[in-house]
């Protein structure tokens, strides 16, 4: 679906990922490894190939089960990508890597330690983003690029969260109406973009009132780049002096059930968009989801840019969960060549 952007539609146009190579992205862990312990951190570097597959390819080679291999978190498959696993190698000393032959895959350095890698555990992503066959770049851009540096940009989940052709979503709805049984990986799948939908949907109607950057009496806020987020009985001028500056940003619900923390009229409001999709609410309910909270907008940092005749370059950071397409999408209308091998 095209969500509403607070500037508008974008002027300008553009190819992304006509090359692997054009769409990199390097995962940055938010902890230090300890160095020792019986879990072994393994940075890869891999192109053409989806992170289950890497995984599947790392459990072979080391002898051990699928179970044994983690990572923190899904990277394209159309894509160059560096990312972290674990291996669980209790007792046993690390492999000889020069020998691990994964198809798309290059070991690039591993170290020791004593705990499992878990999904989420990243401080960010660093994205570098070249687009082709740019057209219409001109001042609407250039506003934009500034303004997405200063201001932020909606925090969308991106369409890879409900799948290709929104499959996730559809799962969701059938297994929601009992039409069908799903295994462990299917489910959070399903759930993943049930809640997507939701937020997508109140962030949405937030951008169309002006309301997604200024806050409302009873609105959660949350610390740029933390977990935590506080109640805002009534936003004063210190509060949105914050909220300017970035380091506070209204949230929105992650549906799922117990009662909500916002006040009366922002759970109004919320309430009033999850009705459209009585389905997906009253499916998360059931599934027992912890009713949660996400930030309207992320920032993406170090935003910079180069632009070199008909392609642009773009370079950021952004905080686990959050999307590149998002920011992408606030700047300029892309297409999505996704060119790349395809491994299962």
């Amino acid at each position: 679906m095209n969500w509403p952007q607070p500037c508008g539609a974008p002027v300008a146009s553009g190819t992304i990922r006509m090359r692997p190579e054009d769409f990199f992205v390097d995962e940055v862990l938010g902890f230090d490894p300890v160095g020792s312990g019986e879990h072994l951190l393994v940075r890869i570097e891999k192109i053409g190939a989806n992170t289950a597959w890497v995984a599947s390819g790392l459990a072979k080679f080391c002898r051990v089960a699928s179970r044994d291999v983690s990572y923190a978190g899904r990277k394209d498959r159309h894509a160059v990508t560096r990312q972290w696993f674990s291996v669980w190698l209790p007792g046993r000393s690390d492999p000889l890597w020069s020998n691990c032959e994964i198809e798309g895959v290059r070991i690039l350095e591993s170290v020791r330690h004593n705990r499992k890698l878990r999904r989420g555990a990243l401080a960010a992503n660093n994205f570098t983003i070249v687009v082709r066959e740019l057209r219409g770049a001109g001042a609407d851009l250039q506003a934009r690029l500034a303004h997405a540096a200063a201001t932020g940009v909606p925090n969308f989940f991106g369409p890879q969260r409900f799948g290709r052709g929104g499959s996730n979503l559809t799962l969701a709805r059938r297994w929601f109406a009992g039409e069908t049984r799903l295994k462990a990986n299917k489910r959070s799948m399903a759930l993943s973009a049930a809640r997507a939908e939701i937020f997508n949907a109140v962030l949405a109607r937030r951008i169309s009132d002006g309301s997604w950057i200024r806050p409302a009496c009873g609105d959660a806020l949350n610390l740029d780049r933390r977990g935590g987020f506080f109640v805002c009985a009534q936003p004063d001028e210190d509060i949105v002096r914050r909220i300017n500056a970035g380091e506070l940003h209204v949230t929105g619900p992650l549906w799922g059930d117990g009662d909500t923390i916002v006040g009366h009229g922002v759970a109004a409001l919320e309430n009033e968009v999850a009705l459209q999709y009585p389905d997906l609410a009253a499916g998360l309910v059931a599934a027992r989801l912890d009713h949660e909270r996400r930030p309207l907008r992320v920032m993406p940092a170090s935003l910079s840019w180069q632009l070199d005749s008909d392609v642009l370059t773009l370079r950021f950071a952004l905080p686990k969960g959050s999307f590149a397409t998002s920011v992408l999408s606030d700047l300029l209308a892309v297409s999505d060549s996704a060119v790349a091998v395809s491994r299962q």
